[in-house]
């Protein structure tokens, strides 16, 4: 396990919970207008340091050629964990006190740091694929509680393997783009055929995803121990669900269009090494995983504290709804990846990985509003009086993350998304 230097400082002055730390530095694109042209950037307390600058002016060179004058992180990724290492060791070094070379150039300073509120953030990464875990044990044991059989809540294959299914890729999304509510089938009648309408219940998904940095050949998977090698970094996910789409399409073959519509994910990644100081164990796997999936290293987790607001139109305070934190996951990310890979899936860098919905083990903790309400029989009642069984339109949904020791906290920033109305269709026309 890595440990924290506390003799590293910034010369930038840092608020003490501030997410980006200099023990941070998670990797962005931004623009400085809605329009204006895509680079990358690290963000340092309340900037964003523009890397394409640093590139242009000598100070970050990298083997291979350039690659943060660019509208994705994707190549940077994929030139290797020697980059990424010596990325982060520059940045760190130009960026801390010790260092005179951009602390006393003021122009470079003016070309080269952003306030974040002046600047317009993007997907960071092209994704070419998504996939979407089912990981929380305490999730899955809520769910099939509420609609199985609450003695046999988990299904046979659960404690085997990590179950997930393929998503949309087109539809992952960054923090701050507006969510129009979905509509499709619905079965509110079990007696009648189904209708078509807008999303009645319509739910956040609170995950975290983990971004592929290094691909496999088809026909070739992953190794359990090697997998972090192939791990790049983590964001927030907000994983929308539209339930009552899902709880009529769902036999036999899973979700479809009730988690096409949006993956929402915070525009920061957090590399894996600014995490390693703030590994765990997973819980204890019972039965013990297939030898495909047994790790050696039991410090296979992160800890990670999560939590979910919900902000309804023109309330003047969020109420916290859900704290909560990663290191619950019953299956790792190890375990996913390799899992995925095991017949012989090709995966390829970018690709996003959700975790599965991140509930604990008490009701304050649940990482859904299909479990805080318990499938609308007991409506949560937020600050200000109004109550929510569902998201409603208008609502806002911010999703924050972080991980603290000995005095050093490393965060995700948010994840934030608002409900706007479905769209109204005429069918005559």
């Amino acid at each position: 396990m890595s440990t924290i230097d506390n003799t590293l400082t910034s010369f930038i002055n840092i608020a003490a919970d501030s997410d980006f730390s200099i023990h941070n530095l998670p990797y962005g694109i931004f623009s400085d207008t809605k329009d204006g042209k895509r680079r990358a950037g690290v963000a340092i307390g309340e900037y964003v340091l523009d890397l394409a600058v640093l590139e242009a002016e000598g100070l970050l060179s990298l083997e291979g050629g350039q690659y943060f004058d660019q509208p994705t992180l994707n190549a940077f990724i994929d030139s290797g964990r020697d980059n990424w290492t010596q990325a982060r060791t520059t940045i760190q070094t130009l960026l801390s006190n010790a260092s005179d070379t951009l602390r006393d150039n003021q122009d470079l300073q003016k070309k080269a740091l952003f306030s974040q509120s002046d600047v317009t953030m993007h997907l960071p990464v092209h994704v070419p694929g998504f996939t979407d875990f089912y990981s929380s044990k305490e999730h899955a044991t809520n769910v099939g509680t509420m609609f199985r059989d609450p003695n046999n809540a988990l299904l046979p294959n659960w404690t085997e393997m990590p179950v997930g299914y393929n998503g949309r890729a087109s539809t992952v999304i960054v923090s701050g783009t507006d969510v129009i509510r979905p509509s499709g089938q619905l079965k509110p009648n079990a007696d009648a055929r189904p209708i078509f309408s807008a999303c009645k219940r319509l739910d956040f998904e609170l995950e975290t995803a983990f971004v592929v940095g290094k691909g496999n050949s088809i026909g070739q998977p992953i190794a359990v121990d090697n997998a972090f090698e192939h791990i790049f970094g983590m964001v927030l996910l907000n994983d929308w669900s539209a339930r009552d789409i899902q709880k009529w399409e769902y036999v036999p073959l899973g979700p479809f269009n009730a988690k096409t519509f949006a993956s929402e994910v915070s525009p920061w990644i957090v590399t894996m090494d600014a995490l390693a100081p703030f590994k765990t164990a997973c819980p204890i796997q019972e039965p013990k995983p297939l030898a495909y999936l047994n790790e050696k290293d039991s410090n296979n987790s992160y800890d990670i504290t999560l939590s979910v607001e919900l902000l309804p139109e023109n309330a003047e305070t969020a109420t916290v709804i859900c704290e909560t934190n990663f290191k619950y996951m019953y299956w790792s990310m190890a375990q996913q990846l390799t899992h995925h890979t095991i017949t012989g899936c090709k995966v390829e860098v970018g690709d996003m990985m959700g975790s599965g919905t991140i509930s604990g083990p008490t009701p304050d903790s649940y990482g859904s509003m299909l479990e805080i309400a318990w499938n609308a029989t007991k409506p949560l009642t937020l600050e200000g009086g109004a109550t929510r069984s569902f998201i409603e339109d208008g609502d806002t949904v911010i999703m924050k993350g972080y991980s603290e020791k000995d005095g050093v906290r490393v965060g995700f920033g948010e994840v934030r998304g608002k409900v706007l109305p479905a769209l109204n269709f005429d069918f005559d026309k």
